[in-house]
């Protein structure tokens, strides 16, 4: 996610190269980001070592190693935002690794981040300013939609409906692809009308004033094919009740990672 984000930030003009620092320890990885013009560094020691204090440190570590981020603290309360894109990690968490002075944005983006098609939630502490609530949003806006919690709480939830949200839509194209070979068609046929259904649909939706439901709507005739079809999702114990039973089970294993 680090990496799409940061080839957001360059595509779109957002910061130039020379302006970011990367740290990276894996040699292959920093090899990788050299061609990208970055200033690439294989520690946080050496990234802290004099000049001037960044406008923003972005997290982009996972979550069981987060601890080893703790360096950065030197730079808390001197007007560096710290962005983190880790889940389960709580801005109470950070304030305990960096201190109480930190500024701290919690952001939760989504793997469509990759191709421009993400969103991502934020939340920010009271020591957050308006210029660095404004760049965080820039920065995730690079990348996708932007929106704002005023309950940190929510992120929970959000991480069940938008950040684990593509592994369904993943999910509903093998199922759909499953039941096109269950009904005759070759595999690769299946394969691709449902990924193009999906693919589509989902655009169509986006491009669209319409909600959802009258979106449905339109595409189902009284006693067609497509109401068939309806009967069965929407029936008692069906899709939605899936949909809501799953999402829930991912906002309590949420809870349960952030302690």
């Amino acid at each position: 996610m680090g990496a799409a984000l940061l080839r957001g930030w360059l595509d779109k003009a957002i910061a130039r190269p020379d302006a970011i620092t990367v740290v990276e320890p894996a040699s292959d990885a920093r090899a990788a980001l050299a061609p990208l013009g970055v200033r690439v560094l294989a520690d946080a020691d050496a990234a802290l070592d004099g000049g001037a204090a960044p406008d923003l440190v972005l997290l982009a570590i996972k979550p069981q190693v987060m601890d080893e981020a703790a360096a950065y603290g030197a730079l808390a309360g001197g007007g560096t935002v710290f962005l983190s894109i880790a889940a389960g990690k709580t801005t109470a968490y950070f304030q305990g690794l960096f201190g109480a002075e930190a500024a701290i944005v919690r952001a939760m983006p989504n793997t469509p981040a990759q191709v421009g098609r993400g969103i991502t939630a934020l939340f920010a502490t009271e020591r957050v300013a308006a210029a660095g609530k404004a760049l965080c949003a820039d920065l995730m806006g690079a990348v996708g939609e932007v929106v704002w919690l005023d309950d940190e709480s929510l992120m929970d939830a959000v991480t069940a409906v938008s950040g684990s949200g593509p592994a369904y839509v993943f999910y509903l194209i093998e199922c759909l692809a499953a039941a096109g070979r269950e009904a005759g068609l070759e595999e690769d046929m299946a394969g691709r009308l449902a990924r193009a259904t999906v693919a589509g649909a989902a655009e169509l939706a986006r491009l669209s004033p319409e909600p959802a439901a009258r979106l449905r709507q339109q595409v189902t005739s009284p006693g067609g094919t497509t109401a068939a079809a309806l009967e069965v999702l929407m029936a008692p114990g069906g899709l939605e009740a899936l949909m809501v039973r799953a999402v829930q089970a991912a906002a309590r294993r949420s809870r349960e990672l952030a302690g």
